[in-house]
């Protein structure tokens, strides 16, 4: 039994490519939002907040990347089926501060291991997720 634990994180080249992925995927539909990306802890890699794209998506990008390193690599988009039967825990856990429970928020996983996280935040949180996905599938 060892007393380490051993963590891989991504690169700073790896996360351009996520961030490069997601800024062409939204583009590409015409939307204008922020993006997060950030190591293993939640801790940010890079980030960007394109023209024109509100102001306080950009935090929230970085909560949807923090959530998802938080959790192990659970995608924002997965809580609310897990809670939405559970009034408590909708009323609670939705209190915690920089947690989020809609969509756009992806693990970044490489050879099997969470790396990092994105979060993009300025559309829908249907569009958030998968310029996202577009930004994580630059490594996956």
């Amino acid at each position: 039994m060892s007393d380490t634990v051993e963590t891989r994180s991504i690169s700073y080249d790896a996360a351009r490519r996520v961030l490069d992925a997601a800024v062409a995927a939204a583009a590409s539909a015409g939307k204008s939002m922020c993006i997060a990306v950030t190591d293993p802890s939640g801790l940010p890699v890079l980030t960007a907040r394109m023209d024109g794209s509100p102001r306080l998506s950009l935090q929230i990008a970085q909560d949807k990347a923090y959530s998802v390193a938080s959790f192990g690599g659970l995608p924002t988009d997965a809580w609310w089926a897990m809670i939405k039967d559970e009034p408590a825990l909708v009323h609670g856990i939705t209190h915690t501060p920089r947690l989020t429970i809609f969509g756009g928020g992806v693990p970044l996983v490489v050879a099997g291991a969470l790396v990092g996280a994105i979060g993009v935040s300025g559309g829908s949180a249907e569009e958030d997720r998968e310029i996202a996905q577009a930004g994580a599938d630059a490594v996956s």
